[in-house]
C-alpha cells in the first residue's frame, strides 16, 4: 500500500488529552445548549423530578436529560435507542452530560412525562431570540408537515373501510360455503379434512365480522367518524403519495434566521383552519403588534384570512383554484369584475350579473348573482356549459354587519378574504 496516506497501527500507544473539555471547541453548539439549559428554572417550567426523593435510587437530574433531548433535536436524532447509543460513544454528549449514559427507557419516559414543560422551554428559547433581536422583520411563513404515527393502516378505520372489509368477508364466506357444497363429491377422508378446514375459516371470518360490527358502532360515536386503535389521536390523512395515519404538524418559521417561532400538532388532515391559529401564536411569541404571515394555497379560507385581518395580521396566501373553467379553456373567476357602487358583477361580454337572492345556510350568508341574457350571449361557449353563469358573494353571518362597512370597495373586498365564486 505504498503512496497512500498511512494510518497508525492499532497497537501503537498514544498519549491522549486527559481533559474532556479540550475535545470540544469554543464554537461548538453544545456549549450554547449547556449554558441555555443551566440558566433555566426547570421547576417553574414544570419539569418533574427537580426536587429528588429522600429515599430510593438516585435519579438523573432533568437538566441532564433535557440537554440530551435538545442535542438529539439539533442533530436529528429522534430515537431514544439512538440517543442512548450516542451518549456512550459521542464525545460531545460525554462533555454535555458529564459522561452520564441514561438508558433508552429513561430518555423516553422523560420525553413522555414532560411534554408541557418541553413546550415551555421552546417558548423560553423564543424569548431569548426576541431579546437578541432575531425577529426584527415580523415576517413568518407557515406550513404543515405530515408525520407518520405508530398506528398501522390496518388499525385505522373509517365507515368506508369497514363497509369495504365487510363486503370482502361476506364474499369469502359465500365462496367457502360454495366449496362446502362441492366437498361432498370427494372421497370420505378428503371430504372430512376439507370440511373441517372450511368450517374453521368460516368461523374465523364470522368472528372478524362481529369485530367489524362493533367497530362500526364505535365509529358512530366518534366525532369525526374515524377510529385508530393503537394511537387514538392519529388520523388517516391524504398525502401526495399514498395516505398515511399520522399527524399534521404546523410550524411558523421566522424568515430572517429560519427559527421556529411556534409549532402545534394537529390531527386535522388539511391546513385550511390553521392559518389564524398559527399566525396568532407566532405574533404572541415574537411580542409584536403587527405581523405578516405567508402560506401556500392550502391555507386559503375566507374566514381565516378575515380573522387575521381583524387581528392586525397581514395574511399573504395564494388563492386556491376550485373551478375547472380555466383549465377547460373557459373564463375564470378573475374575468368577472365586481362593481361595488351598483352591487353587480360585470362579465367579459359586458353583461351585468344582478343580485337575485340571498341564502343563509349553516351560519353562512351568500348573495347570488346572475344575468338574464346568458342563453343568447355569443360568448356562452367560452363561459359556461350550464344555462347561466352565476356568481356568489359569501360572508359569515356573524361578521356581516361589521365587515360590510369595511368592504365598500372592490379592492377591500378581494383583499379581506371574502369568497367570490362564479359557476
Amino acid at each position: 500500500m505504498k503512496r497512500f496516506i498511512q494510518g497508525e497501527h492499532r497497537t501503537q500507544s498514544t498519549l491522549l488529552q486527559e481533559v474532556l473539555d479540550d475535545y470540544v471547541t469554543e464554537e461548538n453548539p453544545v456549549r450554547v445548549v449547556d449554558v441555555f439549559v443551566d440558566n433555566l428554572n426547570l421547576q417553574a417550567l414544570g419539569f418533574e423530578g427537580v426536587t429528588p426523593a429522600v429515599t430510593g435510587r438516585p435519579s438523573y437530574h432533568p437538566a441532564v436529560l433535557l440537554k440530551l433531548y435538545v442535542y438529539g433535536y439539533l442533530n436529528r436524532i429522534q430515537s431514544s435507542l439512538r440517543l442512548e447509543r450516542e451518549a456512550q460513544r459521542n464525545i460531545e454528549l460525554m462533555w454535555l452530560t458529564g459522561r452520564l449514559t441514561p438508558d433508552f427507557k429513561t430518555i423516553a419516559n422523560f420525553r413522555k412525562d414532560n411534554g408541557t414543560a418541553i413546550r415551555n422551554v421552546c417558548r423560553q428559547f423564543v424569548a431569548v431570540c426576541q431579546k437578541l433581536d432575531l425577529f426584527a422583520e415580523s415576517l413568518v411563513t407557515i406550513d404543515g408537515s405530515k408525520f407518520k404515527a405508530v398506528n398501522n393502516r390496518d388499525k385505522n378505520f373509517t365507515k368506508g373501510k369497514v363497509e369495504y372489509r365487510m363486503k370482502e368477508i361476506e364474499s369469502s364466506i359465500n365462496q367457502y360455503l360454495t366449496e362446502l357444497d362441492t366437498a361432498d363429491r370427494h372421497e370420505p377422508e378428503i371430504k372430512q379434512a376439507r370440511t373441517e378446514r372450511l368450517h374453521q375459516k368460516i368461523a374465523k371470518l364470522q368472528t372478524q365480522m362481529k369485530q367489524l360490527a362493533h367497530i362500526k358502532e364505535q365509529l358512530d360515536d366518534a366525532p369525526d367518524n374515524q377510529l385508530s386503535q393503537t394511537d387514538p389521536d392519529a388520523r388517516s390523512m391524504r398525502t401526495r403519495g399514498s395516505g398515511i395515519v399520522g399527524y399534521n404538524v404546523q410550524t411558523a418559521v421566522d424568515t430572517k434566521h429560519h427559527l421556529i417561532v411556534a409549532h402545534e400538532v394537529s390531527n386535522d388532515g388539511n391546513d385550511r383552519d390553521q392559518l389564524f391559529n398559527m399566525a396568532t401564536q407566532a405574533r404572541d411569541a415574537m411580542g409584536v403588534k403587527e405581523l405578516t404571515a405567508i402560506g401556500d394555497r392550502g391555507y386559503y379560507k375566507n374566514t381565516e384570512i378575515l380573522a387575521c385581518d381583524q387581528a392586525n395580521i397581514k395574511a399573504i396566501v395564494a388563492k386556491s383554484v376550485t373551478s375547472n373553467a380555466t383549465s377547460d379553456g373557459r373564463f375564470g373567476k378573475d374575468d368577472f369584475i365586481y362593481d361595488a357602487s351598483n352591487d353587480v358583477y360585470r362579465c367579459p361580454a359586458g353583461q351585468q350579473l344582478i343580485k337575485r337572492m340571498t341564502v343563509v345556510e349553516r351560519g353562512i350568508t351568500s348573495h347570488k348573482y346572475w344575468a338574464s341574457g346568458c342563453k343568447t350571449c355569443p360568448l356562452k361557449s367560452q363561459c359556461t356549459p350550464s344555462p347561466q353563469r352565476r356568481a356568489a358573494w359569501i360572508i359569515s353571518r356573524k361578521r356581516c354587519a361589521s365587515a360590510a362597512k369595511q368592504l365598500s370597495t372592490p379592492s377591500a373586498r378581494s383583499n379581506s378574504g371574502w369568497a367570490r365564486s362564479t359557476s
